[in-house]
Parts: C-alpha cells; sequence; structure tokens
C-alpha cells in the first residue's frame, strides 16, 4: 500500500511542526511522521530557552496559546567564575518586550499538537520511518506502523528527526565531534526569585546556565561524564553545595536541587541540507552543544527558511526551491555552529592570563553599545546577510 502528499516530515517535535505548519499554510498537502503514539505523556525534562524571535514564529503559527506556562527572560548575565569581567544583555538592547522565554518540552509539544489540529495536518502517529529515497519525480519513505508497512511518497521528504536517516542520502556526511561531556538538568530554587534573568556562568568545572522556571531555576550544568553520572547519584546536598560554590551569592542561597536527569553532548553537522528531494532541517541537519541555548531556535528559523524557499513553486520538491533554502541557511548555520562549539573551546582551560583575556572581551562587550546590540541581535534573531 503507498499514499501520497505534496510533502512527508519525517519528525513531530517542535521544528518538524512548525514546518508542517508554515507549508499546510501555502495549501500543500502535508504529512507529518511521528514515533510515538497520539496520547503517549511526552517525558522530557528539557526546559527550551527559546528567544523572542522564535516565541513570535510559533505566535504566527497559532501554536503560542495564551495560557501556556512560559516565564520571559528580560536579562542574560554572563561571567566567568574565580575571573573579573562580565557581560549583561538586556531587552532595552533591542528594544524588545522580552529577550526570550523559557517553557517546557511538553507544554511545547502540546502547544504545537492543538495547531497542528486546528489547521488540519494529517498526522500518523506510531509512525517510523525505517528507510527514505529520492528519485526523480518523487520521494519515498518506508514505515512500520501498528498494521504493518507501508510505503508514503511526496513530492518533498523533510527529515526533521535526530539525523540517522541522512547518513543514507547521496552526497550527505554527518561531521560529529563527541565532548566526552553531559549535560547535567535540575530545577534550582534560590533564596532570591528570578524576576526574568538568565545567568550563563562558565565555571571551572564547566559552563553552567541558570534559566527563569517560574519561581524557580532550571539548571543546565555541562559536566564530565564521570562528574555527571556522580551528580545524578549523588545526595541534593553535594550538588547544591557545588553549584554554590560555582555561582556564589548572586541570588543568595541556594535552597534546593529536584531531581536530576543527564544528556550526552556531541556536535553533528550535514554537510549539506538538501539532497535531491529531501531536505533536512532542526537536528536531522545540526545537533549542537546547549551552550548559549541557539540549538532549538536554530531549527525553527531551517523551518521557517525553507517554507519561505518553497513559497510560490509548483512543485514541492523544485531543485531551485530547495537550492534558495540551502543557500539561505548556510550563513546562519555554519555562524551558529561555529560560535557555540567556539565557546566550548575558548572556556576550556582557566588559566591565569586566559582567564584575564576572556575579561577583558566581556567587559569590552558590555561596555560598548552598538558590539552588545549587534551581539544581542544575532542570539535573538539569527545571523543574516
Amino acid at each position: 500500500m503507498s499514499e501520497h502528499a505534496d510533502v512527508l516530515i519525517v519528525g513531530g517535535g517542535p521544528v518538524g511542526a512548525l514546518a508542517a505548519l508554515r507549508l499546510a499554510r501555502q495549501g500543500r498537502s502535508v504529512m507529518l511522521l511521528e514515533a510515538r503514539a497520539k496520547d503517549a505523556e511526552v517525558r522530557d525534562a528539557r526546559a527550551l530557552a527559546l528567544s523572542w524571535h522564535s516565541r513570535r514564529l510559533l505566535e504566527e503559527a497559532g501554536a503560542w496559546p495564551a495560557d501556556l506556562p512560559a516565564t520571559a527572560i528580560d536579562t542574560v548575565h554572563v561571567s566567568q567564575q574565580g575571573s573579573c569581567g562580565r557581560t549583561r544583555l538586556d531587552r532595552e538592547d533591542l528594544d524588545l518586550p522580552h529577550l526570550g522565554a523559557v517553557v517546557d518540552y511538553p507544554a511545547l509539544v502540546a502547544g504545537l499538537g492543538g495547531a497542528l489540529e486546528l489547521a488540519g495536518v494529517q498526522v500518523r502517529w506510531q509512525c517510523q520511518v525505517t528507510a527514505v529515497k529520492s528519485l526523480s519525480q518523487y520521494a519515498c519513505a518506508e514505515v512500520e506502523t501498528a498494521d504493518g508497512r507501508l510505503l508514503l511518497t511526496g513530492s518533498l521528504l523533510v527529515l526533521a528527526e535526530g539525523g540517522a536517516l541522512a547518513e543514507t542520502l547521496p552526497g550527505i556526511r554527518r561531521l560529529t565531534h563527541d565532548y566526552h561531556q553531559c549535560a547535567v538538568l535540575a530545577e534550582v530554587e534560590t533564596e532570591l526569585p528570578p524576576q526574568g534573568v538568565a545567568y550563563e556562568r562558565f565555571a571551572h568545572d564547566g559552563p553552567f546556565a541558570l534559566l527563569p522556571h517560574g519561581e524557580r531555576y532550571m539548571l543546565v550544568w555541562t559536566r564530565s561524564q564521570a562528574d555527571a553520572e556522580r551528580l545524578a547519584a549523588a545526595d541534593e546536598a553535594v550538588l547544591r553545595g557545588e553549584l554554590q560554590q560555582a555561582f556564589g551569592e548572586r541570588q543568595g542561597r541556594i535552597l534546593s536541587v529536584g531531581p536530576r536527569a543527564t544528556f550526552p553532548l556531541a556536535l553533528r553537522q550535514a554537510s549539506q541540507v538538501a539532497s535531491g528531494r529531501v531536505a533536512l532541517i532542526g537536528n536531522a541537519a545540526q545537533t549542537m552543544h546547549p551552550v548559549a541555548a541557539q540549538g532549538l531556535n536554530l531549527g525553527l528559523r531551517d523551518a521557517v527558511g525553507l517554507a519561505d524557499a518553497l513559497e510560490g513553486a509548483a512543485d514541492a520538491g523544485d531543485a531551485r526551491a530547495l537550492k534558495r533554502y540551502a543557500a539561505s541557511r548556510k550563513l546562519d548555520s555554519r555562524a551558529v555552529v561555529g560560535f557555540t562549539h567556539g565557546l566550548i573551546k575558548l572556556f576550556d582551560g582557566h588559566h591565569p592570563l586566559m582567564n584575564r583575556l576572556r575579561g577583558v572581551g566581556m567587559t569590552a562587550l558590555d561596555t560598548l553599545p552598538a558590539l552588545r546590540r549587534k551581539f544581542a541581535g544575532h542570539l535573538v534573531f539569527g545571523v543574516r546577510g
């Protein structure tokens, strides 16, 4: 059996769902393929830091309902442990209501699910894609469902999953760098409330972010694999003490640390984002380190960039349109991936001279308004030519 749609999208996470909504708005028939069951509980501990631009993109797609539980970010405070120098980015720098917002992954997925239903996008749940192929007139996906195997075809096939399927396509290689690190996630309660301030701290044991999360913070701490395992299993007081020492007293005493989760960290980037009638967006195109919280924001811009490139194309898999998509995303993707990877390298090691040079750099960024606004603009809106 086979079914056909203008666009097949593999992966029903935020990036794939946003692409489906944007492409459906163009009047195209879209089929979204998702491995999980429709009513399955989304168990994901991540709290996502979305830029103001990303929030607006989701609002335009109807995927940011008024009651979506989110915490505003108005200020980002960047510093390093044991050395002078810091950078403070404020919403006033860009004349925006907020720099961004923090939302739990399950809540965002629920908001997108409601938008997909209202838009009438066809979603195939419990649909495991086992192989993809691009032919001259269409692309196809072999899938396993509860009812058996299916062959689905589309004028365009969009990969928005983890990237493994992309490696089977001609001309695409995934460049990989294993950081040999894990992110430790936990909710943290401090003596003082967040008041819209997010912290990025380059500590001796690894960089961490404290993201405002209601009246608490969500901690994302990069540690070695061994350290992450130790902290995940340790008594709460151990992590609380190490975090207090690394962070200091900016928010008063750290009162509690909730249950912990860990995620391995690696950089993966596809050598190209289109092959025949297949396009890559989000994690299929690049997966990066969580420092600076740019991964999902970059992926959402991929989804919008693809839809924009296809606007007006009679054939969703038109080679010229996909070439435009690849060209439009090249600068932003390379700049953001290079920036996040460079940050990890720059703050790896704590020689006194390097600490001082980094402090001078952060102070210069903080005291030069034009440079600070340009830097903040890249973080919020991406890097545009």
